[in-house]
């Protein structure tokens, strides 16, 4: 689809994900996860990428009816996450460079598997009869470090990015070899445009923020309702401050919720609801609509672009 019908879009959320980094969290339900993102369309909402990457409960299909029968268009990921949400005899773990790199272009331009397998069992379909795709590929990195596979991952991402022009999502512990990590990407020939540096806002830092948007990146920010480690007006100060030093046109918005006690549906709080109804009335006051639409419509727009 053209980028530009996407609408407001939610960059970074899991309708569906299982890790042993977070037990007894696990999105598996379909109906559930489905009832979720009606919560997300219903708080103004019209997209959202779905950004579990291979070997973390993945349900392709449920992804698609879920799409259907909520009206909201949902963008799948592909990729490998950072090294510590896969146990030591995981399956990715046996996957090469070229396995992985196979594996990647595949789900971007042929179909993403059934199941989240090694073997995958066979093309996931729509109820309508397309192939579901993936339309980003993910990685993550550890704190101030990238381990060999971490680095593996980047290699394979590179050379799917390379040949699609699929745009990259990273995640960031902290915010932590934000700089490191694109110097890599760049020696990979990735475009630095093209990735969204994901939990930027887990730092609080203007001057760092502005300098990695001044090598092409995005950030993503999706720290709001982390009460715990930092407060809804800190990242309301920090992206007026980055806006004021000019990198509105950088910055994208999610929530990463990603666990059952914090989804509504599953029996928690405060759910996908909170980004639209709670938080961006208060950035709107903070920066004005004009430039919230931006973060939420043409930024994500751009950046979902395949070049």
């Amino acid at each position: 689809m053209e980028p530009s019908a996407l609408g407001p879009t939610n960059y970074h959320e899991h309708l569906f994900q299982a890790t042993p980094l977070l037990q007894g969290e696990d999105l598996d339900d379909e109906t559930r996860s489905g009832q979720e993102a009606s919560f997300l369309r219903d708080s103004g909402f019209a997209a959202m990428v779905d950004a579990t990457p291979l070997g973390l409960g993945r349900q392709p299909e449920a992804l698609a009816r879920i799409a259907g029968r909520v009206g909201m268009k949902i963008v799948a990921t592909t990729g490998r996450h950072r090294e510590e949400h896969y146990p030591p005899h995981h399956w990715v773990r046996s996957l090469s460079v070229a396995d992985l790199e196979a594996r990647f272009l595949a789900e971007l331009t042929t179909a993403l598997p059934v199941a989240d397998t090694l073997r995958g069992e066979g093309p996931a379909m729509s109820e309508a009869g397309a192939a579901v795709r993936a339309g980003v590929v993910k990685a993550g990195i550890g704190y101030w470090s990238i381990s060999a596979f971490e680095r593996q991952t980047l290699e394979a991402l590179a050379c799917a990015h390379r040949e699609t022009g699929a745009p990259v999502m990273v995640h960031l512990e902290h915010c932590s070899a934000a700089h490191e990590l694109l110097d890599l990407l760049i020696s990979l020939e990735v475009s630095s445009t093209s990735v969204v540096l994901a939990h930027a806002d887990r730092s609080l830092d203007p001057g760092l923020h502005l300098s990695l948007i001044e090598r092409g990146a995005y950030l993503g920010y999706d720290g709001m309702g982390r009460l715990k480690t930092q407060s809804d007006e800190a990242l309301l100060a920090l992206t007026q401050a980055v806006v004021e030093g000019g990198g509105s046109d950088s910055l994208v918005l999610g929530g990463d919720v990603a666990r059952r006690t914090r989804y509504v549906a599953y029996g928690g709080i405060p759910g996908l609801g909170y980004l639209g109804n709670r938080y961006l009335p208060r950035l709107r006051e903070r920066i004005g609509e004009k430039t919230v639409e931006k973060m939420l419509t043409e930024n994500p727009a751009t950046w979902l672009t395949w070049p």
